[in-house]
């Protein structure tokens, strides 16, 4: 772990500790943490560090919609183009799948999250397998063909 020098922390408070944030970000997480480590906390910059901690969040959230849309159109593309279909479809399924059980690994509480965004996942899923098929989008059903469970089931491919 990096600990700030003497001479980063002089460069540091010299910028304005409230404008270093602007200024020179990786600089600023630097000082942050050396301020927790050193639980100087009312030294802390903390309007700035909430938002990035709840950014950290939201980054999280999209990135399991991110994985978990790619997974339900290939899902989709794997049923319904199944003349189409290719080991990098396959191997697209597994790698998403694999992404969403280490974000759950690491976050439990985003299990809960990933069922409630499903529905505007398969959504977006149905509209994307459209698009990139070629098909019309009412090929695909309206409401998601495959549970949650089945979804993130290593062995499920839909026939």
């Amino acid at each position: 772990m990096h600990i700030l020098n003497t001479e980063t922390l002089e460069k540091s408070e010299s910028l304005n500790y409230s404008s270093l944030y602007d200024q020179d970000f990786m600089l600023w997480i630097e000082n942050t943490v050396q301020l927790l480590r050193n639980q100087r906390l009312t030294e802390l910059d903390l309007e700035n560090l909430i938002d990035e901690v709840e950014d950290m969040g939201k980054n999280q959230k999209h990135a399991l919609e991110s994985n978990l849309t790619i997974l339900l159109m290939h899902l989709l593309k794997w049923q319904y183009q199944s003349v189409k279909r290719s080991n990098s479809w396959k191997y697209t399924i597994r790698e998403h799948r694999q992404r969403l059980q280490k974000a759950f690994r690491d976050s439990p509480s985003l299990k809960r999250y990933c069922d409630q965004v499903f529905h505007d996942c398969y959504h977006d899923a149905r509209s994307l397998a459209a698009d990139e098929a070629g098909l019309e989008i009412n090929l695909f059903p309206i409401e998601s063909p495959y549970s949650l469970i089945e979804t993130l089931d290593q062995d499920f491919l839909p026939t």
